[in-house]
């Protein structure tokens, strides 16, 4: 880990800080990159993946985890 210095907008800072209950900036900061690179790892996921129409109703979904 090193040390980088960036200019953030303080409100948007201490707005991301009550939002999460962050006890500090670094914490804030960090949970927000986190926040993104868990994001952009879903949306891949997805695109590599595709969709799939299936027409299951909840109540077929548990019958299917029932009969496990």
């Amino acid at each position: 880990m090193h040390k980088t210095t960036v200019a953030i907008n303080e409100k948007l800072l201490k707005a991301a800080i009550q939002a999460i209950g962050a006890k500090t900036k670094k914490d804030a900061i960090e949970a927000g990159l986190i926040s993104l690179v868990r994001s952009s790892n879903r949306e891949a996921l997805r695109k590599e993946l595709g969709t799939y129409d299936i027409s299951l109703t909840l109540r077929d979904l548990e019958k299917s985890r029932n009969a496990q």
